[in-house]
């Protein structure tokens, strides 16, 4: 599906793969200037981990679907982890984690067209793989290696996500039957996906669980007495 090109030292993959044909993919050992959510900056070790961005063109996918691309990338890493024998869950809207540890970062940037449609995509992912230790601020870093205790190909690990975003891609991109079935298993691998926890907008803490979660990307969180609330990414926050 992908074009793979390997870079080893660029400022931004995302910022790099924009230069490029749709469905390339750019992996470097070294980013300078890696973006993550929020605006924060992504910690990786030189050479130890998997950075990489792809750009895609949907042929017939709306912005109020667009949240299926993010599905598809988040359960590509998922599934890339399952194997590996690494458990992972999809913590909303689309970070990877492991119990409580963060394994992966995505980051997605979609441009629209005058007709509603996303005419292109650009997808930057950041997974931990080999590096040991983390020097940044990033809450409950961890690692492939810090989980099993070896170290892992990470020519064979983007092999086997590129195999399983090509099946997974053609879901987000088909029809709104094969974007049901994406939903359902990326409902499946959701992260708090069962019972309370603690969340906090711009009016405070509170305890909901997670209700439902739209083709747009939007959460809906429900509180013990029956409320119901819906978030966008960056209007709601997990607590630990």
């Amino acid at each position: 599906m992908f074009d793979v090109i390997y870079l080893n030292t660029v400022e931004s993959t995302n910022d790099t793969v924009r230069q490029y044909p749709p469905f390339t993919l750019i992996w470097a050992d070294n980013q300078t200037n890696g973006r993550g959510q929020r605006g924060n900056t992504w910690e990786s070790e030189p050479g130890a981990n998997l950075t990489f961005s792809f750009k895609v063109k949907p042929q017939s996918l709306r912005l109020d679907n667009a949240f299926a691309l993010s599905e598809a990338v988040a359960l590509a890493v998922v599934e890339t982890l399952h194997d590996e024998g690494v458990t992972a869950t999809v913590k909303w809207p689309n970070d990877i984690y492991v119990d409580r540890r963060k394994i992966c970062g995505i980051l997605i940037e979609n441009s629209v067209g005058s007709s509603g449609a996303v005419n292109m995509s650009v997808t930057g992912v950041g997974l931990n793989v080999n590096q040991k230790t983390f020097s940044s601020n990033a809450p409950n870093p961890v690692s492939m290696f810090g989980l099993k205790g070896r170290e892992f190909d990470r020519e064979a690990l983007l092999a086997s996500f590129c195999r399983r975003f090509e099946t997974l891609y053609g879901l987000a991109d088909g029809g709104d039957e094969e974007r049901e079935a994406l939903h359902v298993r990326y409902m499946a691998a959701l992260y708090r996906k069962d019972g309370f926890h603690d969340f906090a907008d711009s009016k405070g803490p509170f305890c909901a669980k997670i209700a439902s979660i739209a083709s747009d990307g939007m959460i809906t969180l429900e509180r013990r007495d029956g409320q119901r609330n819906g978030y966008y990414f960056k209007e709601v926050e997990f607590l630990p």
